[in-house]
């Protein structure tokens, strides 16, 4: 009887990387194991108030081999030696400046503690300038190199922040002999492929946050960047003009990682991919369904053939690119800036008080003030929501807009600030909290108004992330708000699982990713209704939150 065979689906989030393993042929999850960045959980490298998010890569490659050594250890006797495959995904746009030996700049003598030579994490938006400046030059240009990826280039993505670092920061200029991706350097590393000239890119992550395209050329010309500045004069040449989708193999393990891993040298890697996008692929996203990781942020994926929507272009969504989530299809992004966040704001908030009054109170000890605080900031979250839930539906009550961290889709904004407005001296923290959620589930719904006024149709909805898990309020009523049924995908980490079909298919496993779909996909636990009569609620609460966000943008923004 033959053995089983598995691959290892590499997670990288904003906060931790997890290594899961499963079992090609009946997607079990066998073994699962979380590393939180500890550079990052520290603060280190990071100033809020200036929207700077950046990571070390030491917190990566310490996460890579202590996630897969201890899941190869609580796996079953036997699986090491039966792994075949091992593909990555990662946030994004997070970029790095690198040597000429693909090595990022911080791991190299003289930048080991240089916020501007690590990676530049997906939600830093110090490139708010840049972003603009991107969007002025190709809006006059003769050809629009923005026009897929909804013809608004954001802050988020690679060539803003490459080049605001590269401006605020003589010393990494002048050592940056090329920019990476996060999702390409994972597993260039696990194959020796790090140099620049040889390195695989994702079309994912270039298709999407790089203004790449084959009807391009490539990457935008030469003469349209050193227009927008002299200091990226010759960069293009030492970027890269191929990309490859997620059913593309960069090699092998090399031996020095083979040995670290406990792992064979047999063991094929893939081409890595936005988190988001090979987590609508663990959700098993289906053409006209849209996959919505919620999260932190939210990433709202859809997918559908190309010869039905190839040439049709969206306005104002995170690109469109051929086989940027399930290969042989169009990939299409749209995503908000804040969902999660924004409940964890209001949580620091109320939280506020209780840190500075416990912290000078006389009547418990040290160990008591923290149990308190830990009991209290473990419980908000649920009280909130339990309170909220018992609130009805108020037409003339509480209003929020959800831009606390910008804008992401539709029609990039980074410039742009949230609100809460209707408040009186009886509004209390439930009905704020109950507000913050209603806004993000119309910031959702702005997301598929787009599509449909596109001409892209959305025949249902596919959510996964932590929210999805978590909160039935915050599903309700992103399901009344949209009007339509949401189906929750089972699996606790989709993005995971959808690293882990991708690794199947660059193993040979399966020929496509579909089949490795249909074979490994763990299906879905819940699925949501809308209730009608919260939906006609709904309706008019959402028009007063358009108008107040148009108001705001075009009044209250800088």
């Amino acid at each position: 009887m033959a053995q089983a065979k598995y691959t290892i689906g590499l997670d990288y989030g904003s906060d931790s990387v997890r290594s899961l393993i499963v079992n090609v042929e009946t997607g079990e999850e066998v073994a699962s194991v979380v590393f939180e960045y500890p550079r990052w959980k520290k603060g280190m490298y990071c100033e809020p108030a200036q929207n700077q998010f950046r990571q070390h890569p030491l917190d990566y490659l310490e996460g890579l081999e202590y996630t897969i050594v201890e899941a190869l250890k609580q796996a079953p006797a036997g699986v090491a030696e039966n792994v075949v495959g091992i593909s990555v995904d990662t946030t994004g746009s997070t970029p790095v400046a690198v040597d000429e030996k693909g090595t990022p700049l911080a791991l190299t003598p003289g930048f080991e503690e240089n916020p501007n030579a690590m990676f530049v994490l997906w939600k830093d938006h110090t490139a708010v300038k840049e972003a603009d400046e991107i969007n002025e030059l190709a809006g006059k240009w003769n050809i629009d190199f923005t026009k897929f990826e909804g013809g608004i280039y954001s802050s988020e993505w690679f060539w803003a922040k490459l080049l605001h670092v590269s401006r605020e920061d003589a010393g990494v200029l002048r050592a940056a002999h090329s920019w990476v991706e996060h999702c390409d350097w994972i597993p260039a590393v696990l194959t020796g492929t790090t140099r620049p000239q040889i390195l695989k890119r994702s079309r994912c992550a270039a298709g999407h946050k790089a203004m790449w395209h084959e009807a391009f050329g490539g990457l935008p010309s030469e003469e349209f960047l050193t227009a927008l500045d002299p200091l990226l004069s010759g960069l293009r040449d030492r970027l890269f003009k191929e990309t490859y989708t997620c059913d593309v193999a960069v090699g092998h393990l090399t031996k020095e990682w083979a040995e670290k891993l406990g792992l064979s040298q047999d063991v094929v890697v893939g081409v890595g991919a936005f988190d988001a996008h090979l987590g609508a692929v663990g959700a098993q996203i289906e053409p006209y369904y849209l996959s919505k990781v919620m999260g932190t942020s939210t990433c709202d994926m859809l997918v559908a053939p190309m010869e039905e929507v190839g040439d049709k272009l969206v306005a104002g969504i995170c690109g469109q690119v051929d086989g940027s989530i399930v290969p042989g299809m169009l990939g299409m992004e749209a995503g908000q800036s804040a969902f999660g966040d924004i409940y964890a704001w209001f949580k620091r908030v109320l939280m506020w008080p209780a840190e500075q009054i416990l912290a000078k109170t006389a009547i418990v000890d040290e160990a008591k003030r923290q149990q308190l605080l830990d009991e209290i900031s473990d419980n908000m979250i649920a009280e909130l929501s339990k309170a909220a839930a018992e609130l009805p539906i108020n037409e003339t009550g509480v209003l929020a807009i959800d831009w606390m961290n910008g804008r992401r889709t539709p029609d990039a904004n980074q410039n742009l600030k949230g609100a809460i407005a209707g408040l009186s001296l009886g509004t209390d923290a439930p009905r704020i909290f109950r507000a913050l959620v209603e806004a993000t589930a119309f910031g959702s719904k702005a997301i598929v108004d787009r599509f449909i006024q596109e001409g892209v149709r959305i025949d249902g909805v596919i959510a996964l992330g932590g929210v999805a898990k978590k909160s039935p309020l915050v599903m309700q009523i992103v399901c009344d708000v949209l009007n339509m049924p949401i189906k929750v995908a089972r699996s606790e980490q989709a993005c995971a699982l959808g690293s882990a079909m991708a690794a199947a298919v660059v193993a040979g496993v399966y020929a496509t990713t579909t089949e490795a779909q249909q074979k490994m996909g763990g299906g879905f636990e819940t699925e949501y209704h809308p209730i009608p009569e919260n939906v006609e609620k709904y309706k008019v609460i959402y028009d007063r939150y358009f108008k107040l966000g148009k108001f705001i943008e075009n009044e209250l923004t800088k």
